[in-house]
């Protein structure tokens, strides 16, 4: 059976829905803050290589885990609020790139298992 990361279509899917992502996620108001001091080369870099690892693709993720990459946005407000609206992009981006439902719900559930980590709770 295909990984989920091949499901998604691989590395070029990845890399484009991520880049779809951080359009939307840079156009809501409601989170764009979040990303006002961010090199986002270097955060679309490390957010395709979680994205892979996390799918079951190549891990060659090397940043931090979710509890300490996500501290100082906690500290900053981040709440259940901003998570709920990373999935509802993240959903978003991958129906526009003709992701199947079934893949779009397992990739809403693993971002919703780490949604305490990333909270710091």
């Amino acid at each position: 059976m295909a990984s989920l990361y091949e499901q998604l279509g691989g590395e070029a899917a990845i890399t484009a829905a991520v880049d779809i992502f951080y359009r939307k996620m840079l156009s809501d108001d409601r989170v764009a803050p979040f990303f006002d001091s961010v090199d986002m080369d270097g955060q679309r870099a490390k957010q395709a290589a979680f994205i892979t690892m996390a799918t079951g693709g190549p891990n060659n993720y090397t940043g931090k885990d979710l509890r300490e990459g996500h501290k100082h946005l906690v500290e900053k407000g981040l709440n259940d609020s901003h998570v709920d609206i990373v999935v509802e992009h993240l959903a978003a981006t991958l129906k526009e790139l003709g992701v199947g439902d079934e893949q779009i719900q397992q990739v809403s559930e693993l971002v919703n298992s780490g949604r305490d980590d990333v909270l710091g709770r």
